[in-house]
């Protein structure tokens, strides 16, 4: 689980890395200041949550069962927040669908993500507690 969670959190990133570029260079001049920034809140938790994982995948102190739920929480989460942002922003440029339809996910993907760090919560305050 290790692996895998590293390695999607190496995933995420570079392509947070990659959407950040995008967004600083080609989006800048398409999109308005308000959604630019919009856009750029979506990388940003694309980024936190990448690195969320990589520490989820270090420590040893959580069980695989635990590790496993986090993974599924965040990767979840970003997909929905941080993808439903990336199309809310870029909404404009693409006259085929009008991507406001999809912008209730956007909070169901905050709430995974704030799951996500909930459950490592529980879970390292729940093992501090037999030490």
């Amino acid at each position: 689980m290790d692996k895998k969670t590293i390695s999607t959190a190496a995933l995420l990133g570079m392509i947070a890395i990659i959407l950040g570029a995008f967004g600083a260079h080609a989006l800048k001049k398409v999109l308005n200041a308000e959604q630019l920034i919009t856009f750029e809140t979506g990388v940003r938790y694309q980024m936190y949550h990448a690195l969320f994982l990589v520490f989820i995948g270090l420590i040893p102190v959580l069980s695989s069962k635990t590790k496993k739920i986090i993974y599924n929480l965040v990767l979840s989460g970003v997909l929905l927040f941080s993808g439903s942002i990336y199309l809310l922003a870029t909404n404009e440029l693409t006259p085929f669908f009008d991507f406001k339809t999809i912008g209730f996910v956007t909070p169901i993907g905050g709430f995974l993500l704030i799951s996500a760090w909930a459950v490592l919560f529980y879970n390292i305050t729940k093992k501090s507690d037999k030490n």
